[in-house]
């Protein structure tokens, strides 16, 4: 088996070929082509943090992938990151451990901000007046840097728990080529960008329906496990179009299931993005739509980007 760390993970990762790979693994779940366990979930609230375990396989392919990721949000003031993990890559051929990826949860990362890009291409508004953050940490940052691709706004609000997290952010969003506003009040992002990214382990709602632009569309990332939660269940009912990863995970945890329990959706009527991206169910139809991703992220992402990690590893040696 091989070992190999986060910067040479880094180094040979292409990213527009993970980002198209990611695209075909959303496809293929929702075709059903995908195999995915159920996810073994920990929570450590005496520490702040918590534990996925994910493991998938997509018809056809020789290897597949059990990935074990953590977050533990207090670690910041100890001088670690937020984020740790890592990635196995077995063969389904003969069950072999092929190589260990230990990317200390950068590829979690990245899958995730690549899906917050593969969103934005079917479902944000067409003149993306100004891009609204709620959150300051790693994931806040990739799915800034990104979402370049796809939209010339260069105009930036950003809403975060203190002045020094916003600082550290302005300094990174504006090094990036953007205007940049901070701000403690959530209102405010909701009231200026039409465009906006979810990127913290919030345990309450932080965005009200009423706040909301028409045409406004959110990825929302943050509330990856049950308890979590972003956005008040009244805006998640009064989205135009609901697109998520996952219909079971989302009917269990993440954005949607909050309004799917408290009866004001029902999870039949839940597009998988999937289905957008092969044609099957459209994205954004208009521009005064208000559309919502809810991105809880799921396993594929996790095999596909291990995968194309791995052949390019390969690749180099």
């Amino acid at each position: 088996m091989k070992v190999f760390n986060r910067q040479a993970i880094a180094q040979h990762l292409d990213l527009d070929d993970a980002e198209a790979r990611l695209a075909q693994g959303f496809m293929a779940y929702s075709a059903g082509k995908v195999q995915v366990p159920p996810v073994q979930a920990f929570s450590f609230a005496q520490a702040n943090g918590d534990c996925c375990i994910k493991s998938a396989w997509l018809e056809g392919s020789d290897t597949f992938t059990v990935k074990v990721s953590t977050g533990f949000y207090d670690n910041p003031a100890l001088g670690l990151d937020s984020n740790d993990g890592l990635m196995l890559v077995l063969s389904a051929c003969n069950g072999q451990p092929l190589a260990l990826l230990a990317d200390q949860g950068w590829l979690t990362s990245v899958r995730t901000a690549l899906a917050g890009r593969i969103v934005a291409r079917v479902l944000a508004p067409a003149r993306v007046e100004a891009i609204g953050v709620l959150g300051t940490g790693s994931q806040a940052r990739l799915q800034l840097e990104y979402l370049k691709a796809v939209t010339e706004c260069r105009e930036v609000i950003v809403w975060g728990r203190s002045e020094a997290a916003l600082s550290d952010y302005h300094d990174f969003a504006e090094a990036l080529g953007f205007n940049v506003r901070t701000t403690l009040e959530p209102q405010a992002v909701a009231q200026a960008a039409n465009l906006i990214i979810c990127a913290t382990p919030s345990r309450e709602p932080l965005l009200m329906r009423d706040w909301l632009r028409p045409g406004t569309h959110i990825t929302a990332v943050g509330a990856d496990a049950s308890g979590k939660q972003e956005l008040d269940p009244w805006l998640v009912a009064a989205a135009d179009r609901i697109v998520v990863d996952s219909i079971p995970q989302c009917s269990q945890y993440g954005e949607v299931s909050h309004a799917v329990k408290a009866g004001m959706i029902d999870w039949l009527g839940l597009v998988e993005l999937g289905r957008v991206l092969d044609g099957s169910n459209p994205g954004r139809e208009h521009e005064a739509q208000i559309t919502l991703a809810d991105l809880t992220g799921v396993a594929v992402q996790d095999a596909q980007i291990a995968r194309c990690a791995y052949e390019a590893l390969l690749g180099s040696n």
